[in-house]
């Protein structure tokens, strides 16, 4: 890859492609110079803070959530940028092994990182380790999109603590691989409403209320009316970025919502 601060020095294919990679995970409003982020991109690929916090802003301007809000983006993205866009839009796992091994290709210091922390599983054959330096990928990728795109706040109850959060996947890990790293299989959900998800508990429509299943609405205790109850039939937070899919969402209420 072409490195150097020339201006006006056209952006190869791999730096487009970690700048997509990097635009999914930093919260909407923080794309600018003096995000640390986007200062390790720019040392890490040979440009400036704000050369990279322009072309995260190209990137804005395709984003069709923040079309529907009003908010454009920057002006000036080019052909290259769109076509990048139209190539890793829904092609999540993808973006993320491409992103991965180009850092790692440059030296980054956080891709070595994830790829040598993988000890926490024995592997079991040949490619245990591989597969298990992809799941980090893909999780890491996925927690950050998802809970930068809701804020870092739960999108039922409104909890900002980050070590209380989950990047909840609509249709599950273990269901579809090709979804795994889709942030609109995602919602941002606490602990506690992440597991009633999981189980079924809970679920939300596709218009983005909340549903509480049969057996959380027997209880009378205080508990469930502040935790659970309260929250029937209300409306999510939605993200600014990656709305959750609604087909998801149904399948999510077909497979899993407990009914009885």
């Amino acid at each position: 890859m072409a490195r150097g601060n020339q201006y006006g020095k056209l952006w190869s294919r791999d730096e487009l492609i970690l700048a997509i990679h990097l635009y999914c995970q930093i919260p909407f409003g923080h794309s600018h110079a003096r995000n640390v982020d986007v200062q390790k991109l720019a040392a890490l690929i040979g440009r400036t803070p704000s050369s990279v916090a322009r072309k995260l802003g190209n990137f804005g301007s395709f984003d069709p959530l923040l079309a529907q809000r009003g908010v454009t983006g920057l002006t000036h993205a080019s052909k290259a940028d769109k076509a990048i866009w139209d190539e890793f839009s829904g092609q999540w796992n993808s973006l993320v092994d491409e992103a991965e091994s180009i850092r790692l290709s440059l030296g980054d210091d956080d891709a070595a990182e994830l790829e040598n922390n993988v000890t926490l599983e024995i592997p079991a054959g040949p490619t245990s380790a591989a597969r298990l330096v992809q799941t980090r990928r893909y999780q890491s990728f996925f927690r950050n999109a998802v809970l930068s795109s809701y804020r870092s706040s739960c999108c039922i109850c409104k909890i900002d603590v980050p070590a209380l959060l989950i990047a909840s996947h609509i249709i599950p890990w273990s269901v579809s691989e090709e979804k795994r790293t889709d942030p609109s299989n995602g919602l941002c959900l606490c602990a506690l409403h992440d597991k009633a998800f999981d189980t079924g508990l809970l679920a939300i429509n596709d218009d983005f209320s909340v549903l509480i299943a049969a057996p959380l609405r027997r209880p009378t205790s205080p508990f469930f009316q502040s935790f659970f109850l309260q929250f029937e039939k209300a409306k999510i937070d939605l993200p600014d970025r990656f709305l959750p899919n609604p087909e998801y969402l149904l399948w999510h209420l077909d497979n899993r919502f407990v009914t009885r």
